[in-house]
């Protein structure tokens, strides 16, 4: 069977049975089981339930009752959203031994479209992290160099999707979860817009700033992913309706281009920041400056404000709410139980389970988020974080009204090493400094990738337009990389 590098092409195989639905399979499992050792990037796989998935899906294309574009593609599913019979545990003890009796929506929706779910991917324990070191069940490594990282939280599905072993996967976006390991997996992966895909299933770390996302290879791809999975569900009461663009949204009035190029018409602000950044980024950002320069758009400098102040207002909404959230595992309904013969009573119960159930940074995350929520310290904290992210909601609003869409690093980095950012926790939540401004508005946001550093590891950038721009956005993605296709890991020398 040929190496189908792009999932459309592998669904157009299997549709003219070129290639069987086992097949695809078989080959998927074959490469988890030759990288897996090295990359660790799942956690569950169960092959008996792939192939019955497998054998499933085929005799729906051969009596012709499913004709989606992706029937038969195998997909990986980060390891927080919720799958019928098969274990899902946040990548943590808490959660070591759960298997949920349903399905989250998009879960759903994979298997109505006739997607092969290959299994559940590694993550940062309870998505609560930027480089999927801090899962219960190890690090993943990055593909592109095993001695790095490849981001978090999303790190296990970024890690599967660019060594090969999948073409598709679903991850998690908080603070930039799947953006960020897109970049430094040389990957695309998609924030969609606050509400656009349903959040039913998903295990919450922050309910007002979790959106699930595609990621794959290429843009083409995550269109084709996110056409699957987004849409209403009266199970999610943040889902909204499919919406158009809003009526004073100047992006309304883009036609595709003309004879310029495909994207005359779009103004693209080039973020200027005064931040430091690597120079690999940097070139990276020029770069894509004068590439969409040449494809038509016209591009402009644009200063934002907050960027320095969005960051610690992020992480005092996220652990607020993460200190709420994860509040319900307690061991007595569910999640990790300690001996019985162990425990004193009941408040040495519950002190016993979640200090040994949850890791030190989600530990962490909770202690943060409880001290921001706490009488005395509410005002001081939490509320004054709110300010801050209507301040800076109005600042994207006031820019995307000057520009069509706004073109920034990712990360202000490549990959770090794998051991680096555990030791100093203040750096890796300051990673997050161009990411979390999509989360705390609600804005799509679409990781690009664009080139290499001087050691092979992959530069990522993104594109960010308003609220409901989502198919835009993936629109101006597939005609950049068709004018700069993407390199694959191990195409470039690494």
């Amino acid at each position: 069977m040929p190496d189908f590098k792009h999932a459309a092409a592998l669904g157009k195989a299997i549709a003219a049975r070129q290639v069987s639905v086992r097949e695809a399979a078989e080959q998927a499992l074959k490469a988890i089981d030759r990288r897996e050792p090295q990359l660790k990037a799942w956690i569950t796989v169960d092959p008996e339930q792939v192939l019955r998935q497998a054998d499933a899906v085929q005799r729906q294309i051969d009596q012709g009752i499913n004709r989606s574009p992706l029937a038969g593609v195998p997909i990986a599913v980060k390891d927080n959203i919720s799958t019928r019979g098969l274990r899902t545990t946040c990548g943590s003890r808490m959660l070591a031994d759960y298997t949920p009796p349903f399905d989250a929506t998009v879960a759903t929706r994979l298997r109505q479209a006739g997607l092969v779910i290959l299994g559940k991917t590694n993550l940062d324990e309870f998505a609560m992290g930027s480089t999927t070191e801090t899962s219960w069940f190890g690090p993943t490594r990055n593909p592109w160099n095993p001695g790095h990282v490849p981001g978090g939280s999303s790190g296990g599905s970024a890690a599967a999707t660019a060594a090969g072993q999948v073409t598709l996967a679903l991850g998690s976006d908080t603070g930039g979860s799947i953006r960020q390991p897109c970049a430094w997996c040389g990957l695309t992966g998609l924030k969609p817009t606050y509400g656009t895909v349903s959040r039913y299933g998903l295990i919450a770390y922050a309910s007002s700033l979790d959106q699930i996302g595609p990621m794959a290879v290429t843009a083409g791809d995550c269109r084709a992913l996110y056409e699957i999975v987004a849409g209403p569900d009266s199970r999610d009461s943040t889902a909204l309706p499919d919406s158009p663009l809003p009526a004073d949204c100047k992006l309304r009035a883009w036609a595709g281009g003309d004879a310029r190029g495909p994207l005359a018409g779009l103004v693209v602000g080039c973020l200027d920041d005064a931040a430091p950044v690597q120079p690999a980024v940097s070139a990276a950002m020029a770069a894509a400056a004068r590439q969409l320069e040449a494809l038509g758009a016209a591009v402009e400098p644009l200063k934002l404000t907050l960027l320095d102040e969005a960051v610690p207002a992020y992480y005092l909404i996220a652990t607020a709410e993460a200190s709420s959230n994860l509040a319900r595992f307690d061991g007595i309904r569910y999640g990790y139980r300690p001996d019985d013969a162990d425990v004193a009573d009941v408040a040495d119960y519950y002190a016993k389970g979640r200090s040994r159930g949850f890791g030190r940074e989600v530990r962490r995350r909770i202690l943060l988020g409880t001290f921001a929520l706490s009488a005395g310290y509410y005002d001081a904290w939490y509320l004054q974080a709110l300010k801050v992210r209507r301040l800076v909601c109005a600042g994207y609003d006031g820019a995307l009204r000057r520009v069509d869409l706004i073109l920034s690093p990712v990360s202000a980095t490549t990959a770090p090493k794998l051991g680096a950012s555990l030791a100093d926790p203040l750096a890796m939540y300051q990673s997050d400094r161009y990411t979390v401004a999509a989360n705390l508005t609600g804005l799509p946001a679409l990781a690009l990738p664009f080139g290499q550093d001087g050691l092979g590891l992959p530069v990522g950038l993104q594109l960010t337009g308003p609220s409901f721009s989502d198919r835009l956005l993936l629109a101006a993605g597939e005609h950049i990389q068709a004018a700069q296709p993407v390199a694959r890991c191990g195409e470039v020398g690494v």
